[in-house]
């Protein structure tokens, strides 16, 4: 028996899936682009017919419209149930390389009971519905996900087909349903900033250009048939632009790391911030390939551009709130037993993370501070998270550590360096223990749990291959850190 299923195994080609899943994903954007022909062609209609018949004609095209609209959304039910089988086949495989027999199989059998009932629901029919009532907008993610675990099934696709604006940005919804709706706008946001350029002049036309070419690079990630498959959780071209892209379905993964970037992030350099949380998920999956694990780009708040907004911990305080909600909505929406979530904040986006922690009810089991200029508190004991699970790093050639000197500190440095002879560079040259939004979180007296980093790796060189500090971070998204 055992060489049977080690014989089926080494044959089955993880590459036969993801292209499978490609295929689904290549019809739902030619659907879309059919789809996308209806509107003008309807209201050339419209002006140029009159009638009980020309109104009947309408009424059809507007059916054809919304078939083709549910044909996209089974596509990409097809796209998400074929991905995640091919990397849990991948996972698998990597353990029969590993001589794990028994764990191999058990991956394999767990994703393709998956991948079966995924399948099976996939080809149900799709009656149209009547319109259900919603949760309000006082409800929570809890409330959320158990208003819609009760509406039956074929309900939901109706629903997500008319009416994805609604559901697009409901924390507690499950994560492959977001990723449907959010898909199903993507294309009306390009229209939007497409149409926003022709009128625009100067900084808001670059602004715009900027948001477009954001939008252009996302939409060539969600196409993408590298790497693990993504979720797009929300998107809004409002400012910046804002968005949150999943790496795998959180909603099944063991593990789920969720990553807050900093100062200068925006939909129109997500790429970067999305590579790094990328290569924790790709190193945690080969460091643990009994499980599954997601890594979420969580860009959900208007990040500071220049020095003088980073000085302010503003925009951190308005972010916090939305950050605890988008947690509570992973566990909420998370299918068996709870997952591994843990939360990095890298440089400003620390100091938002560390705002979202000393608040009450960030759905977190670690927190993780990188290059931090202060996480708004002198202490991990005032942080709701367990001390043991409060990670931090900071490499020596970073300037963070220097640029964000608390006033305090550099007063004392000059002083130093003013009545010692000779200290002026190592006073004003060493790590600070009080940087601008509080105690330096890898300074030991805070009392975070210290990692190493390359020491020349900069501000940006933590997620670099073979880094010491993507190992690390990839071992405490699983739990294994040491």
């Amino acid at each position: 028996m055992s060489s049977a299923v080690h014989a089926r195994l080494r044959a089955t080609d993880p590459a036969r899936w993801r292209a499978l899943a490609l295929a689904w994903r290549r019809w739902a954007a030619l659907a879309g682009r059919l789809a996308a022909e209806f509107g003008p062609r309807l209201a050339t209609l419209g002006s140029a017919w009159r009638g009980a018949a020309a109104s009947a004609a309408s009424r059809r095209f507007d059916g054809l419209r919304r078939r083709l609209v549910l044909f996209r959304l089974r596509c990409w039910l097809g796209d998400q149930v074929a991905s995640e089988f091919a990397a849990a086949l991948g996972r698998a495989r990597a353990l029969l390389a590993q001589g794990n027999l028994p764990a191999a199989v058990s991956v394999a059998a767990a994703a393709d009971t998956a991948a079966s009932e995924g399948l099976r629901r996939l080809a149900e029919i799709v009656p149209a519905p009547a319109r259900l009532p919603g949760p309000d907008c006082t409800s929570s993610p809890s409330e959320v996900r158990r208003w819609w675990a009760g509406v039956p099934e074929d309900q939901r696709h109706w629903l997500l087909a008319t009416e994805p604006g609604w559901l697009a940005g409901l924390d507690g919804l499950p994560a492959a349903d977001r990723d449907i709706a959010n898909r199903l706008l993507l294309d009306d946001h390009r229209a939007f900033v497409d149409r926003a350029i022709t009128g625009a002049t100067g900084g808001e036309r670059d602004r715009l250009r900027g948001l477009r070419d954001g939008l252009a690079a996302l939409s060539d990630r969600l196409a993408d048939e590298s790497g693990p498959r993504a979720y797009l959780l929300r998107l809004d071209p409002r400012e910046e632009g804002r968005v949150v892209v999943a790496l795998g379905d959180p909603d099944r993964a063991a593990s789920v790391l969720t990553h807050v970037p900093g100062m200068t992030a925006g939909l129109a350099s997500f790429g970067g911030e999305l590579a790094r949380a990328e290569r924790v998920a790709v190193r945690a999956a080969e460091l643990g390939p009994r499980a599954s694990t997601s890594a979420v780009l969580w860009l959900d708040y208007d990040a500071p551009d220049f020095v003088g907004e980073a000085a302010s911990a503003r925009r951190a305080e308005a972010a916090a709130p939305a950050l605890r909600q988008f947690q509570e909505g992973l566990r909420a929406g998370h299918e068996g037993a709870p997952a591994r979530q843990v939360v990095l904040g890298h440089s400003y986006g620390s100091l938002v993370v560390g705002r979202a922690a000393a608040g009450e009810g960030l759905a977190a089991d670690g927190v993780v501070f990188v290059g931090s200029p202060g996480v708004g508190v002198d202490s991990a004991r005032d942080l709701r998270v367990p001390t043991s699970e409060v990670w931090s790093t900071t490499a020596r050639g970073d300037v963070i550590q220097y640029a964000a000197v608390a006033p305090g500190g550099l007063v004392r440095d000059l002083a130093v360096a003013g009545t010692v002879p000779g200290a002026a560079l190592p006073a004003l040259g060493r790590p600070e223990r009080d940087l601008w939004f509080g105690h330096n979180p890898s300074d030991p007296g805070f009392g975070a749990r210290v990692f190493a980093s390359a020491p020349l790796g900069g501000h940006a060189g933590y997620w670099d291959p073979g880094s010491p500090s993507l190992d690390t971070m990839a071992a405490i998204t699983l739990g294994s850190a040491r």
